[in-house]
């Protein structure tokens, strides 16, 4: 059994692992597409599965299920159907499957007591509830028992029975006093989880009251008849006399040491089932009253999930999970002694979901999963059903392959739509889930508005939208203004979803743009306008200024923005809405405030906004008083970029920094915001000013950081809100000192450029990290694990080549920059290898095995690693398809590779993508990063049969109004023995589509005739080329709307137009007669002249046609259909090897005619044309329909030009 399971699961892998699965299709939550979406039904309420009902209560059991069309609801009742419209004591909802049973009119609860299970049924399958367990609540009397007092001896342990009679739902317990107060529940008595009371041990006062068991049902509650306790003392009790702390009231009563009353025994064991709740009880007997401690052996209890209840005499772990399991011990002890109790917890699981399976829409000719996955303890038994039935006996399905806990769909059809169900069950209880396979064929619709406008500003981000749906998933393409190809890449993506991204729209990306939507059930489409709008700008913005009291200000806000967007501008203070009236007034540039006062003064934002856009700036107003301003001509004018900083100054110089201090010019009504520093050197780039680092605005002396041995000169720019100043003048060089490295040339690294070298590289110092003169590199490498010294080198490049190494062996290396100044740090040590060399040893052994049509499982013995003499890459196997199995298919023998990493002692790969039914041949080489080498053994085999290609070349006549004619070719690729072609029809209306009809065919036919029952009836034809494997892909079509037009689609899938030949048109036929007619009168003419013997005089029209007519005919031979082999089989050429050469004429007994006189070579091609003024053209062909080559007398006697044959 292992050994089966172990090969399924591998089976299973490997089958997963080759499968191309296609995404299943998501269904849009549009009320355009879920009206038409047909829908098997899906269970969307149902009763719990333990339903217990109050036998007062009228009976309501729930099932309700959506679908489309609306399901029907049927009931089974132990598992056998359930009759509802025999009980009249039972209805069901409208619309609904839920049952409600009343008693008004009489009846027992108790008679409907069972298992129920509904079935929600539609055209494309049945849904099933759960099992649902129906019982009714039970609430029995206390047995009639007479209780004796009980005795004890003061000191002694007891349990007082409770045993409530069993009821559903089990009862609730608890204990009273004939006075109906609780009893009191202490460390010393307690009450069990059976319901029973137990005394660790008994006092006098426990005597003062009598005992009863309560037990609370659902609507009742009934009471024990109660116990009378009486306690033997050794002295006198008085009540006077007790208190908590002695609780003897200081006689003298014996001790014990502590025995336990529950559980009893040394060990017990419990089980629970996961995601409950798990309670242990341990009580204790004894005097004094021993305490409860818990332990777990072999680990400590789960502090977050352990509760301790009842004075620790009950532990309780909820949402207990298998680590809970084990052994747990309750110690009980006192000061004279303590005893231990092992309970062995066992966690079983019932059954729970790892994987449920979901729902799947797919369309046809895709491929799909249903993946049922589960756990629990034991492991549950997996059960899949089909619309209710075992999958085992419903109808064979061969598109469909059952692994275990998952189904494999392949090449879905139309009307194998329906509802799966998995059962997942074990002894503790089951899960069972539906999951419907819909397959959905639907033409491409558009789900967004009609011909949208969008705007959009220019040099933003914009999508334009176009939801779509369609089954099978259409592709999706974007034009623009209906020209070019479709818009994708560069300044445009297209996602999955439909939205086209511009990614920066600009003036000429406006215009028309039209998504379309295709696949091989039509095509929708949409447009949507795309107007760019130039962006709004405030162009002339408030500025900060101050005015005084009593003045006029006027803060601009002059706006640019796209001349079609109207614009709303509005005016805020301090983020609030300004409120306009006779002192603030607002025209279309500008905001004017009369009679300013303090109350004025704060910042104004102006807002401007339009449909797509909005720009905002603000200004602050100061108000001051009349003494305290000092008008000048600047107050008035706007911002602008600061002056330049002045008198650059550096000082404190250091190794490795300097200070530099500057003063700065004036901000222009702009308070400069920073300050940028930046520097250029003579050595290495001289009179490139560089950035070196930027500062606050409100400081002028700063310490830059510097480079060693770097002869630096500095400039200083200022920034304001307006922009950057001019640079200010340099200032005097400043040469730092030098010193070693302080960085680690970068990128180290070893390969071999050769087998017997190995080239170290490396990148250099930047110019700024060199530090110092005479910057060079020292080198140092050695090989690894070998314990050698280091050998090393000094270099000014960037690379050392090390020869004479031997093949591919590793090293480490590691490297330091210095210069005159010392050495900088050294890397960390990286290993690096010697060049590669061909490998020398080829795989042994290569064979195949499990050959199917497309794969096959290929095994070889591996090779030395120690021969690959390089870095191990691959095996790679080189493949090539030699010839097919098919006669006279020509293929091509390209060679093609697959690469298989392995390292074990029997190394096996998968070789997937095989042509079926061909011959193929292979070998092996290993490979390492530079070379391969010698190649295997090489193998042949073969490729079983597989299911064909598409027939190609599919076309559709319509010749007249009442007839059909379908012709095709044979598929591209057989993929084996072509037994025939099965060809599907079905009438077409609209969405309604009639019962499928089903014609079969010989291999060498490839026509077929269909005789319309009226002349607007459609077709759609589904052809299939068949192999003894079975059917292959389908190539669909419909038959074409008018007479003049035929539908041809070949294996790609295209259809395209042609004209039809018009000689089977009616007038056409009468118009030939009337030619032959008059042909007829000139021949008997011409055998008149030649009767009379003598020669055409003048050289005539009559003398030149008549000799044409008297050629002489030679024997054609006539095959009308296409040969078989010997064996039968059929020999794939070329139709043309069959047809019939023009001019051969068949008898009805099969033989050629001949005749001295032909109008064969006048022309060929048997279409009768006319130009427009209706004069004849003078040509005809004898060509030849395969009917018309067995000897079919109609076609022959309707053409014009088989009587002229007659009369030759």
């Amino acid at each position: 059994m292992l050994r089966q399971g172990g090969h399924a699961a591998l089976t299973l892998t490997l089958l997963l692992l080759l499968w191309r699965e296609a995404t299943p299709i998501e269904v849009p939550q549009d009320p355009k597409i879920l009206q038409d979406l047909k829908q098997p039904p899906t269970i969307i309420k149902q009763s719990v599965k333990d339903y217990i009902v109050d036998p007062r209560d009228n009976i309501i059991i729930e099932c309700e299920a959506k679908g489309n069309p609306v399901p029907t609801f049927s009931w089974r009742r132990n598992g056998k159907f359930f009759n509802i419209g025999k009980d009249p004591r039972v209805t069901m909802r409208k619309r609904s499957g839920t049952l409600e049973i009343g008693f008004r009119s009489g009846g027992r609860p108790e008679d409907y007591e069972g298992e129920y299970q509904c079935y929600a049924t539609n055209e494309f399958g049945i849904a099933l509830s759960n099992w649902i367990l129906l019982r009714v609540s039970k609430a029995p009397l206390w047995p009639k028992e007479v209780l004796e007092p009980v005795m004890v001896t003061e000191g002694s342990p007891l349990v007082l029975p409770c045993n409530p009679p069993p009821g559903l739902p089990p009862p609730f317990t608890f204990w009273m006093n004939s006075s109906m107060s609780p009893i009191p529940l202490d460390k010393r008595v307690s009450m069990g989880l059976n319901g029973d009371l137990y005394f660790s041990n008994v006092l006098s006062q426990d005597a003062q009251t009598d005992y009863s068991c309560n037990a609370r049902f659902t609507h009742t509650i009934q009471q024990k008849n109660p116990f009378t306790l009486r306690v033997q003392t050794k002295e006198q009790y008085n009540d006077t006399s007790f208190n908590a702390s002695d609780p003897l009231g200081g006689r003298k009563v014996a001790e014990t040491t502590p025995t336990f009353l529950s559980p009893t025994g040394r060990e017990s064991s419990k089980m629970v089932l996961r995601d409950e709740q798990l309670l242990l009880e341990c009580i204790a007997a004894g005097l004094p009253t021993p305490t409860i401690k818990w332990f777990k052996k072999g680990g400590d209890l789960p502090g977050r999930k352990v509760k301790f209840e009842k004075y620790n005499k009950t532990l309780k772990i909820i949402n207990v999970s298998e680590e809970d399991a084990g052994e747990y011990v309750c110690m009980a002890n006192n000061h004279l002694g303590s005893i231990r109790h092992s309970i062995f917890v066992q966690v079983k699981a019932a059954p729970y979901w790892l994987d449920r399976p979901t729902d799947l829409v797919l369309a046809p000719d895709e491929n799909g999963r249903l993946v049922c996955r589960a756990n629990g303890n034991p492991k549950p038994n997996i059960q899949w059903l089909v619309n209710g039935q075992p999958i085992e006996t419903a109808p064979p399905y061969p598109n469909r392959l059952i692994l275990e806990d998952t189904i494999i769909f392949r090449l879905v059809q139309m009307g194998s739509s329906a509802v799966y169900q998995c059962n997942a069950s074990n002894q503790h209880g089951y899960l069972l889930a539906n999951a419907f396979v819909s397959v959905l064929d639907m033409p491409p619709r558009m789900l967004g508005p009609k011909n949208q406008l969008i705007k959009v500003v220019e040099n933003n981000r914009t999508f334009l939208e176009c939801p779509f749906f369609g089954s099978p998933l259409p592709d999706l393409r974007w034009f623009k203004n209906g020209q070019g190809s479709g818009l994708d890449g560069g300044h445009y993506r297209v996602y999955i979803n439909g939205s086209l991204e511009i990614k920066r729209a600009r003036a000429e990306d406006e215009g028309t743009y039209t998504c379309v939507a295709s696949s091989i059930l039509g095509k929708a489409e949409n447009q949507v306008r795309l107007e760019v709008k130039e962006m709004m700008r405030i162009v002339r913005a408030p500025i900060d200024v101050s005015a005084i009291r009593g003045t006029t200000v006027q803060l601009d806000c002059k706006v640019k923005s796209d001349p079609s967007l109207p614009v709303t501008v509005t005016w805020t203070k301090d983020d609030k809405p300004l409120y306009l009236g006779w002192r603030l007034k607002k025209d279309g540039e500008s905001l004017t405030i009369n009679n300013v006062n303090e109350g004025d003064e704060g910042t104004y934002t102006c807002s401007a906004k339009s449909e797509i856009d909005h720009d905002s700036a603000s200004g602050r107003l100061t108000v001051l008083e009349e003494a305290s301003l000092y008008p000048t001509v600047s107050s008035a004018l706007p911002p602008d970029r600061p002056d330049p900083p002045m008198e650059l100054d550096l000082s404190d110089p250091a190794a490795r920094s300097i200070r530099l201090t500057w003063i700065p010019g004036n901000d222009n009504r702009s308070p400069i915001k920073e300050f940028l520093v930046q520097f250029q050197e003579d050595r290495w780039e001289p009179g490139r000013w560089q950035d070196l680092s930027s500062y606050p605005g409100d400081l002028n002396s700063v310490i830059l950081q510097l480079a060693p041995f770097v002869n630096y000169q500095f400039r200083v720019i200022a920034v304001n809100s307006v922009g950057p100043s001019k640079p200010s003048q340099p200032s005097p060089w400043y040469k730092t000192s030098g010193a070693a490295p302080d960085a680690i040339p970068r990128g180290l690294r070893g390969w071999g450029s050769k087998k017997d070298n190995m080239e170290i590289s490396w990148e250099p110092l930047l110019d700024l990290e060199r530090n110092g003169p005479n910057l060079h590199y020292s080198v140092w490498w050695r090989r690894k694990d070998l314990g050698e010294d280091w050998s090393n080198v000094t270099s000014v490049g960037s690379k050392h080549i090390i020869q004479n190494t031997e093949t591919y062996v590793p090293y480490e290396i590691k490297i330091q920059a210095r210069n005159d100044f010392g050495s900088g740090p050294e890397s960390n040590v990286v290993t690096g290898f010697s060049g590669e060399d061909k490998p020398t040893e080829a795989p042994k052994d290569l064979r195949v095995s499990k050959v199917d049509s497309t794969k096959a499982n290929i095994h070889w013995k591996p090779v030395d690693l120690n021969s690959v003499l390089g870095e191990f890459k691959e095996y790679r196997l080189y493949f090539w398809r030699e010839s097919s199995k098919v006669p006279g298919l020509v293929v091509s023998k390209e060679k093609k590779t697959k690469g298989f990493f392995s390292t074990t002692a029997d190394p096996s790969g998968l070789l997937s993508d095989l042509v079926p039914f061909s011959r193929y041949q292979m070998f092996m080489v290993a490979a390492n990063s530079r070379y391969e080498g010698p190649p295997s053994n090489t193998v042949e085999f073969s490729t079983r049969e597989g299911v064909p290609d598409a027939p190609k070349l599919f076309r559709i006549n319509r010749r007249s109004l009442d007839s059909l004619y379908l012709e095709w070719d044979k598929p591209l690729e057989p993929n084996g023995v072509l037994i025939g072609y099965q060809l599907k029809y079905r009438t077409v209306n609209g969405s309604r589509h009639g019962r499928l009809q089903l014609e079969s065919f010989f291999p060498n036919v490839t026509e077929f005739s269909l005789r319309l029952p009226d002349r607007s009836t459609r077709y759609r034809f589904y052809l299939a080329a068949l192999t003894q494997v079975g059917s292959g892909e389908v190539v669909m079509e419909e038959s074409p709307h008018s007479a003049n037009e035929d539908n041809v689609t070949d294996a790609t899938g295209l259809a395209y137009m042609d004209q039809v030949d018009i000689a089977t048109q009616g007038w056409f036929i009468g118009l030939m007669c009337a030619i032959a007619l008059i042909i007829l009168i000139l021949l008997i003419v011409c055998f008149i002249k030649r009767s009379r013997g003598g020669k055409y005089p003048g050289g005539g029209y009559l003398a030149a046609f008549t000799e044409c007519l008297v050629r002489d005919k030679k024997d054609l031979p006539l095959d009308p259909v296409d040969q078989k082999d010997q064996d039968g089989s059929f020999d794939y050429h070329s139709d043309e090897d069959n047809k019939p050469l023009q001019g051969s004429q068949t008898s009805l007994d099969g033989n050629v005619k001949e005749s001295d006189d032909s109008l064969v070579d006048y022309g060929e091609g048997g279409d009768g044309q006319f130009n427009e003024d209706g004069s004849f053209i003078g040509q005809y062909t004898v060509k030849k329909d395969k009917d018309e080559t067995e000897g079919n007398e109609s076609s022959e006697a309707t053409s014009p030009v088989n009587a002229i044959y007659s009369l030759a």
